[in-house]
């Protein structure tokens, strides 16, 4: 089963336990002539929303790419998990202004054993099917079930700490309702904060894990011919498609052949281990005995000796128009970078007066 259809089946068994507990509530209310219970169990349908949401948006995001939306509909799961995380804050919102109102005019709780069967059930359903929910989003890496997880959390969260303060009530005559109440409530407002900077960032441009920079850099590195991996630049299109580029080393004398070939190998490899779509830019590295091997080796070394750049790569000299242009990644504390450039500049142009120098300054896009 792919991803998309176990986060529909995992939102799917969101829906039928809250339908499930709905109906075991109503069935309950009817026979104890509560309109509070079967009023609540209507409110468990309303739960069930999260989850259709997140169906919706994992249909959406399943259709193919179009003119206007070349690398597909993936982002729309961005969308669902926002709108859930809104939903989220919402909840704990209401609950927060209802909290407040207790504090100020607190009232005693009435339970009859019936009640207390149903709130009980009612927490334990909502803890498995949050936990559940929460779990495979983890694994599916989906922020909208982790979202709806969430919810189904929350819910069970507010309705034990509604039983732990009416026991405190009933018991040593306190009542805690209302701060209790408040107190979960700005949690839960925070955790829906947090579950809505998730998906916010991604749709603005999140950089990648250090993890999977490191495990792409690694295996490009490991390709015979390949003498240097720099330049990772990846974009997400959704949870299942990331675009990219990256440059490679590779010695001058390889032919324009074996280019093809190697980087052809990086970009099916790429595609068929992490489905990423992957331009391969080259930068040859001069060898043999001549003017531009030399002159690599002293700009390279002169560069490097400065403890503010992290990275040197991308020499390229042409000797006919006596040019020369070097790519360097400076750290953090460069702050002035076009002073920067002007200094290095000189200092490589002092190596061959008569030539033209052009330093580029790179960033590091994937760490």
């Amino acid at each position: 089963m792919d991803r998309n259809s176990q986060i529909i089946r995992t939102s799917w068994i969101g829906i039928a336990a809250n339908v499930l507990l709905a109906v075991f509530k109503a069935v309950v209310g009817i026979l104890a002539s509560s309109v509070a219970i079967v009023m609540d169990a209507v409110n468990n349908l309303s739960d069930a929303l999260s989850s259709v949401i997140t169906i919706i948006g994992t249909k959406l995001s399943q259709r193919p790419a179009d003119r206007k939306h070349p690398f597909g509909h993936g982002r729309i799961e961005y969308f669902s998990a926002i709108i859930i995380a809104v939903i989220v804050m919402s909840a704990g919102l209401t609950s927060l202004i209802e909290s407040v109102q207790k504090i100020f005019s607190p009232t005693e709780p009435e339970y009859t054993t019936t009640t207390l069967i149903v709130i009980v059930v009612a927490i334990v359903v909502k803890l498995a099917l949050g936990r559940y929910v929460k779990y495979k989003g983890t694994q599916l890496n989906s922020d909208a079930l982790i979202a709806s997880g969430s919810d189904a959390l929350f819910d069970a969260i507010i309705t034990l700490a509604t039983l732990i303060s009416a026991g405190i009530m009933l018991i040593w005559g306190v009542s805690i309702d209302g701060i209790l109440g408040a107190v979960i409530s700005i949690v839960i407002i925070k955790a829906g904060i947090e579950m809505l900077s998730s998906p916010v960032n991604e749709l603005l441009g999140t950089s990648i894990s250090t993890e999977l920079a490191e495990q792409i850099k690694k295996e490009v590195s490991e390709f015979e011919g390949v003498h240097g991996v720099y330049d990772l630049i990846l974009h997400s299109y959704g949870p299942e498609v990331k675009i990219g580029s990256i440059h490679i080393n590779v010695y001058d004398t390889m032919s324009a052949h074996e280019i093809h070939g190697l980087t052809r190998k990086i970009t099916m490899q790429m595609i068929e281990r992490h489905g990423i779509i992957l331009t391969v830019g080259v930068y040859a590295i001069a060898t043999g005995e001549n003017k531009q091997t030399e002159l690599q080796s002293k700009v390279m070394k002169a560069l490097k000796a400065h403890q503010e750049i992290v990275q040197v790569h991308g020499f390229y000299y042409d000797e006919k128009e006596k040019k020369l242009s070097v790519d360097i990644v400076p750290d953090i504390s460069v702050h002035d970078e076009a002073n920067f450039v002007r200094q290095l500049s000189s200092e490589i142009q002092s190596l061959e007066p008569d030539m033209r120098v052009d330093i580029v300054v790179d960033h590091n896009y994937s760490e």
